[in-house]
């Protein structure tokens, strides 16, 4: 599989495949497509996997598309204003990525919901106790909000992020959280009483505008219904 990302804020992937290679993506992922692309309907892995996707913030099915008779397009847009980020799995190398954040993959990628294993984390770091986890073989593609900031921890190299922010992580990593220090910084500081705390080693990717804190600036610009209709 070949593939080209194209488009500034709002991207697009263009996968090229041969003869028989397929790719994965959730239900109504796909944006354009060669007319010899066969699409099959999946639960991706049964009942359980079918629940957990939605736990996650996926949909129930996800769709393959195979190049069937020579070799097929097909393309996979961003919803949001962002960036596209390709991330190669292997055995032993599976990445941790926010809600919403998987775009498509090889079908040799592996989709699963990820819980946080301590409650103080999932409740206050402000990415929630449920994520997903990619792991199995091959290039999966990360719908980023915002622009995405790559950085490599080194073992016990910590860094601390605003919630929110966190994109992905690789599973080497791990996350707990870190008070804010100071009673004055929490009550008006506006970064709340916890950071996301990431220690490495590991590879992650922060993103610059989540869609949650654009929606809270957005917010006092809108217009305020009074309920009332004209007659």
């Amino acid at each position: 599989m070949q593939y080209e990302i194209q488009g500034d804020q709002l991207p697009v992937v263009t996968c090229y495949l041969e003869q028989d290679e397929s790719m994965i993506t959730e239900s109504g992922g796909m944006s354009w497509m060669s007319p010899n692309m066969e699409m099959e309907t999946t639960s991706g892995g049964g009942i359980g996997k079918m629940f957990g996707r939605m736990f996650s913030g996926e949909h129930a099915f996800q769709n393959i598309y195979t190049a069937r008779g020579g070799s097929g397009t097909i393309a996979f847009a961003s919803s949001f204003p962002g960036s596209i980020r390709p991330v190669e799995i292997s055995p032993g190398h599976g990445v941790i990525i926010q809600k919403s954040a998987f775009l498509a993959s090889e079908r040799g990628i592996d989709l699963s919901v990820y819980l946080q294993k301590k409650f103080s984390t999932g409740f206050f770091s402000g990415e929630g106790f449920i994520m997903q986890k990619l792991s199995g073989s091959g290039t999966a593609f990360l719908e980023i909000d915002g622009s995405a900031m790559e950085y490599s921890l080194s073992a016990g190299e910590q860094i601390l992020v605003s919630a929110g922010h966190v994109a992905m992580i690789d599973d080497t990593c791990t996350m707990d959280i870190e008070d804010v220090k100071g009673f004055k910084n929490r009550l008006f500081g506006g970064e709340g009483f916890f950071y996301t705390k990431i220690t490495g080693p590991g590879n992650i990717i922060l993103q610059t505008i989540p869609i949650s804190k654009l929606a809270r600036t957005i917010v006092p610009y809108l217009p305020i219904s009074t309920g009332s209709s004209d007659k």
